[in-house]
């Protein structure tokens, strides 16, 4: 990934409506939820979850599908996971000790 698309998403990420809209359809999954649905469930006016849906979609992070006379937005886990390891791609490597608590030990050099 190169660094300006990881900027990009963060970037998209660091603001409270959209990081609480993401993680709401990361915890939905893949089938995502139609956009009224989000509205309701994080109390945010339709016109200002338009203006975050199309934020975090520009950035790459959701995906949006029509059924019937709705619009559906999901997480697109592939861009997530490609910041998360853009993110944690070089753990620890200039560390005599990995951390106690390394979250990522599986791919962390020295956990």
């Amino acid at each position: 990934m190169k660094i300006d698309t990881a900027v990009t998403r963060l970037s998209a990420l660091a603001q409270a409506s959209r990081l609480s809209v993401f993680r709401l359809l990361v915890e939905k999954g893949p089938d995502g939820m139609p956009a009224g649905e989000i509205a309701e469930r994080l109390g945010v006016a339709p016109n200002n979850l338009s203006f975050h849906l199309k934020e975090l979609s520009n950035a790459g992070l959701l995906k949006s599908r029509q059924e019937g006379r709705f619009v559906y937005y999901a997480p697109d886990f592939k861009a997530m996971n490609a910041l998360l390891a853009y993110l944690t791609e070089n753990c620890c490597v200039g560390s005599a000790a990995a951390p106690v608590d390394c979250a990522i030990p599986a791919t962390c050099k020295e956990c």
